[in-house]
């Protein structure tokens, strides 16, 4: 039998990706990447998307579904994108219309770049996980979705899961406590008040990199920083999987590389604030996926 290919769309404010995927195996073939902004600055965004789009779909004919992951906020029925911060020119503009005009006969399927990469979990990673999980990504900020029967949760107007934007310590969402830029402002605080032995520089130059590369050597300061963080995590987590009721964790996104180093951390808060009910069964992994999370997400929007 003839195997099934979709193509995946991973939009980032950076890099728009693209690539065929093969539907039972998750292999990527075709791979293209082309910078974001020179699209938007060309003032025809979807213009010059929908070229792209035209020479995979020429290449690859029997391809008659598109998924594309948007890292922001859409409408309910996922065809117009309202929020996308980081490409402010497609807000409002019926994107799913425009290109199904464009390319009569192929389906064209929108989504929130981390719901997508939730979903992609689901059907392309190695080990078969549940049907019902929440999914954190760690990274730049922090996105999250949540997969329920093998479906996004997208609540009540199709933006459910934003767990970067909780309320958390300090005043602050979750997101301007943990994501990268806040993460690494505490670490080069803590570096300064701090008086014991360590490895992190104290000129305020420390990096994600630096920080796991430390704590790796048992560097004191840097897994104190960690177990701050996952303790801050940990407390979103705690909200979530009671709202939910779902046990089942997975963390993903650049940052995740610190997992081994937040996981106590995030236990042991789990563990103060979760009744026996959810920890039974309670599990929290690492997202498999890694840097194909984003395209294999955009084509497993396509699986019916």
């Amino acid at each position: 039998m003839a195997s099934v290919e979709y193509l995946g769309i991973d939009v980032g404010g950076t890099n728009v990706k693209m690539g065929i995927v093969d539907a039972n195996t998750g292999k990527i073939s075709n791979f293209y990447s082309h910078d974001t902004i020179s699209w938007r600055e060309s003032g025809h965004f979807v213009d010059r998307f929908g070229d792209a789009v035209a020479l995979q779909l020429l290449a690859n004919k029997e391809v008659k579904k598109v998924g594309i992951g948007l890292p922001g906020m859409l409408n309910r029925e996922r065809t117009i994108p309202l929020e996308i911060t980081a490409i402010p020119e497609i807000n409002d503009i019926p994107m799913v219309d425009l290109l199904s005009k464009r390319f009569p006969g192929v389906q064209f399927f929108l989504a929130n770049d981390a719901n997508a990469a939730a979903l992609g979990e689901y059907y392309f990673a190695e080990e078969k996980i549940t049907e019902n999980y929440i999914f954190i990504t760690l990274g730049t900020g922090v996105g999250g979705a949540a997969i329920i029967n093998k479906k996004i949760f997208t609540g009540g107007d199709g933006n459910a899961m934003e767990p970067g934007h909780i309320p958390s310590r300090n005043g602050r969402v979750l997101e301007r406590n943990i994501g990268k830029k806040e993460l690494l402002d505490l670490a080069n605080e803590r570096r300064k008040e701090y008086k014991g032995e360590t490895h992190l520089a104290d000129d305020g130059s420390i990096s994600t990199t630096g920080l796991v590369a430390a704590a790796a050597e048992g560097d004191e300061l840097a897994l104190q920083i960690w177990t701050e963080v996952g303790e801050m995590l940990g407390e979103g987590l705690a909200s979530l999987i009671k709202v939910l009721d779902i046990k089942q964790v997975l963390i993903g996104g650049g940052l995740s590389a610190s997992f081994d180093y937040i996981l106590p951390a995030v236990n042991k808060t789990l563990e103060y604030w979760l009744n026996p009910y959810y920890k039974n069964g309670l599990s929290i992994k690492r997202a498999t996926l890694g840097n194909d999370a984003g395209l294999l997400g955009a084509a497993s929007l396509c699986f019916d």
